[in-house]
């Protein structure tokens, strides 16, 4: 599958995109990447004090063009032909 980051997470990953397989959710993907690439998207996605019961991550992440918060959040099933799309929190006020 093919993965696009934008912002801070291209710096993080050092690329713009990569292609990745044989994972096979959502959850597996943010592992994978921060496994071979950098721990630190791990940490923002997943470990972030905003993220909770009710905000499984911090930041967006879409599958073939659907928010997987609107899906099956992190166990949301991935496959060989999807385009994911990584974006870093929004900030600003």
């Amino acid at each position: 599958m093919r993965v696009k980051f934008y912002a801070t997470f291209r710096e993080i990953i050092g690329r713009k995109e990569v292609d990745v397989h044989g994972v096979r959710t959502v959850k597996e993907l943010i592992e994978y990447l921060a496994d071979k690439y950098n721990p630190e998207i791990k940490k923002q996605l997943l470990e972030s004090p905003r993220v909770g019961k009710d905000k499984p991550l911090d930041g967006m992440v879409l599958v073939n063009g659907h928010n997987v918060l609107h899906l099956d959040g992190l166990e949301t099933e991935l496959h060989e032909d999807d385009e994911v799309h990584i974006f870093p929190p929004a900030g600003g006020g």
